[in-house]
C-alpha cells in the first residue's frame, strides 16, 4: 500500500467522524459573515489599508537577525510595549509562531509547566516542543501554590477563543511563587478589553507576567508578538527558533499594525459598539431558549455535541445566508462540537437578529 492509499484511508476515517475539512477557494459572497475575528473591522479601515498602499517593498527579505530588520519593526515593538506596560516586545510572523517559539525558550527557566485544559493548539504545541513536564489543570482552576513544588510556567488564555470564556488572570498571578512565570495569551482580549483595549493583563505590573498577542484579530492585519521583561525578550531573541530562523514580517504589515494600534488606543467608541453587539446577540439567544454564558467577549459558541449535528446546523444557516462555522474535534474536545459566532462592530442590528433567529431555527432541527 502506497502512502497515497494510506492517506485516502485516513481521509475516509476523518469523513466518517464528521471531521472532514476543506479550504474554500475564496471568501463566500452574499452571506452575513460571523466567522471573522476582525472584531473592530480594522482590516478595512482606510488608514490601515493606506499603510499597505504606501509600501515601497513587498517583503522583509530575511530574518530579523540577518537582512530582514527594518525600522518599522522596532517602532511597532516599542509602541506595543508602551501600550501594554511592558519593558520590551518582540515580533513574530504569527501568534502561532510566537507561542511555539516563546514557550520552549521560557521553559528552560522553569522545572514544570501547568496548562489550562482548554488552551489553544499553539500553546499546546509550544508546550510539547519544550519537552518539560506538563500538568494540565481543569479549566480556570490552577492548582494551589502548595500543590506546586517546582518553578512552574503557567500557561493560559485570558479570553478563550472558542467560547469567549474569561479567566481571572490576577487571581492566577496571586497563586504564583517567586520562581513561577505566568504566560498569558491575550489574542482575543487585545483591542477589545481593558483600558485603551490593552487587555486583561495590562494592570498586572509584575515581571513574572509574559503576554502573547496577535495582530491578526482586533488589529486586522497579521503577525504576533511577545511582551514582557527586557531580559526575557533578550532570551527569546537568542533562543526562540521561530524568531531566529523565520523571515520577518514585511515592514508594510508592521506599519499597518502601528496605524491599527493608534485606532485601537483611541477606539473607546468602537469597543462600546462591539459590547452592544455582543450583548444583543447573547441576550437574544437566551431569550430564544439557547443557553449562553454572560461574557463581554466577542466570541460565543453554541455547543451541539455531535459533529454531524453541528455540520448540519452550519449548512442550514448557510442556506439562510449566515456564515456560522461548525467547530469540531480536534479544535474542541470530543463531544463538544459547536457553532462559533464571532461578532464585529460592523454587524448591523438586523444581521445579529438574523443570526439569533437562524441559530434558534437550525439548532432545533439539526
Amino acid at each position: 500500500m502506497t502512502y497515497i492509499n494510506r492517506a485516502a484511508t485516513l481521509l475516509d476515517v476523518i469523513r466518517a467522524r464528521g471531521q472532514y475539512r476543506e479550504v474554500q477557494p475564496s471568501q463566500i459572497s452574499g452571506v452575513i459573515d460571523f466567522t471573522s475575528n476582525d472584531y473592530l473591522a480594522l482590516s478595512t479601515n482606510p488608514s490601515v489599508v493606506q499603510a499597505f498602499r504606501s509600501a515601497t517593498r513587498a517583503g522583509s527579505t530575511g530574518a530579523r537577525l540577518l537582512g530582514g530588520r527594518h525600522r518599522e519593526h522596532s517602532l511597532l515593538e516599542e509602541e506595543l510595549a508602551a501600550w501594554l506596560g511592558r519593558e520590551r516586545a518582540l515580533l513574530f510572523s504569527s501568534g502561532y509562531h510566537a507561542a511555539i517559539g516563546a514557550i520552549p525558550a521560557l521553559a528552560a527557566c522553569v522545572d514544570a509547566i501547568d496548562s489550562d485544559t482548554l488552551n489553544h493548539a499553539s500553546l499546546i504545541d509550544g508546550i510539547r516542543l519544550s519537552r518539560v513536564l506538563c500538568r494540565r489543570y481543569p479549566h480556570g482552576e490552577l492548582p494551589l501554590r502548595d500543590d506546586r513544588t517546582r518553578a512552574t510556567l503557567v500557561v493560559t488564555e485570558s479570553v478563550f477563543g472558542m467560547d469567549g470564556d474569561v479567566v481571572d488572570v490576577s487571581a492566577i498571578l496571586s497563586e504564583l511563587g517567586d520562581d513561577d512565570v505566568l504566560f498569558v495569551d491575550e489574542a482575543h482580549a487585545l483591542g477589545v478589553t481593558g483600558r485603551e483595549g490593552a487587555g486583561l493583563a495590562r494592570n498586572l505590573d509584575d515581571p513574572r507576567v509574559i503576554v502573547l498577542g496577535t495582530l491578526s484579530k482586533a488589529f486586522g492585519v497579521h503577525g504576533g508578538f511577545i511582551a514582557g521583561p527586557a531580559r526575557a525578550i533578550e532570551l527569546l531573541v537568542n533562543t526562540a527558533r521561530t524568531f531566529i530562523f523565520d523571515t520577518a514580517l514585511p515592514p508594510a504589515i508592521a506599519l499597518a499594525a502601528r496605524v491599527a494600534l493608534v485606532e485601537i488606543r483611541k477606539g473607546d467608541d468602537l469597543r462600546a459598539r462591539l459590547r452592544e453587539n455582543v450583548s444583543r446577540l447573547r441576550t437574544g439567544l437566551r431569550e430564544s431558549g439557547i443557553s449562553v454564558p454572560e461574557s463581554p467577549a466577542p466570541v460565543t459558541s453554541i455547543v451541539l455535541g455531535d459533529e454531524m449535528r453541528a455540520v448540519r446546523a452550519s449548512q442550514r444557516l448557510m442556506e439562510r445566508g449566515l456564515a456560522i462555522p461548525a467547530i469540531r474535534p480536534p479544535t474542541v474536545p470530543q463531544g463538544a462540537s459547536c457553532l462559533r459566532i464571532s461578532v464585529r462592530i460592523d454587524h448591523t442590528n438586523e444581521a445579529i437578529d438574523a443570526a439569533i433567529a437562524g441559530i434558534a431555527a437550525c439548532t432545533a432541527t439539526s
